[in-house]
């Protein structure tokens, strides 16, 4: 055998080391993928009813906020209503209630000068630097 038979004998032996050292790695790299699409499965498996009780809870919220989004707008109409009401009834109810008050007033002042006529009233003359009360 020559030195060039030799040499293609070891590059053939070589190759062929290669070649099942190739193969090994491929399956390995194939039980790997494997193993990868069964946990993939299983993912999947789990997680569907997951995303099908989310997508219920979701649609409930959804309805939940459309229900408190109309009660908002109500409690915000009664609220410019009772505003209003309040507004009208303030300037329909001030001016009587404050006459009203005005003339009891008066009237009390005048039944205590009607009962006692020697009764003056009590005036702060702006003009006393005391400050003192003076009957008039």
């Amino acid at each position: 055998m020559t030195a060039g038979q030799l040499a293609l004998v070891v590059a053939t032996v070589l190759c062929a080391f290669g070649f099942a050292a190739l193969c090994v790695a491929l399956v390995r790299v194939l039980d790997a993928l494997r193993a990868v699409q069964r946990e993939l499965a299983e993912l999947r498996a789990e997680t569907r009813p997951l995303l099908a009780e989310l997508r219920v809870s979701v649609d409930e919220a959804r309805s939940d906020l459309v229900r408190f989004d109309r009660v908002l707008g109500s409690a915000e109409a009664i609220s410019v209503n009772v505003e209003g009401a309040s507004r009208i009834a303030r300037a329909a109810l001030s001016v009587p209630v404050i006459k009203t008050v005005a003339l009891a007033s008066g009237t009390r002042r005048a039944a205590r000068r009607l009962r006692d006529p020697e009764a003056g009233i009590d005036v702060l003359v702006p003009s006393s630097r005391s400050g003192r009360r003076v009957r008039r």
